[in-house]
């Protein structure tokens, strides 16, 4: 079994253990910038499991920006019956694409 923890990064949980890619909300710095996330919600090693109350003390995530991007374009239209009305908006989400370096636990 693998090491695994579930982190809050940016309002949203994500599922990460070492070595993964995943693109998550804009987090400010540049390409090559380490990051580290403190807000480790649960963490499995093995056949040991810790639930934190709410976050684990001294738990970290730490990870590694590999490109900032932007995010498919989202098509937003509104219609009102009757009234001639319609609206088309677009709307591509700023994304930061990051790399799990390492998960220390406390």
């Amino acid at each position: 079994m693998k090491k695994y923890v579930i982190v809050k990064i940016g309002g949203t949980q994500y599922k990460v253990s070492e070595g993964d890619e995943l693109q998550v909300d804009k987090i400010a710095g540049e390409k090559g910038k380490s990051v580290s996330f403190d807000e480790v919600l649960l963490l499995v090693e093995e056949e040991k499991v810790k639930i934190g109350e709410p976050v684990i003390k001294g738990a970290q995530v730490k990870a590694k920006i590999v490109e900032q991007l932007k995010g498919e374009k989202i098509r937003v239209a509104t219609f009102k019956a009757k009234s001639r009305s319609r609206r088309v908006k677009g709307f591509r989400a700023q994304l930061t694409k990051i790399k799990i370096e390492k998960i220390a636990s406390a």
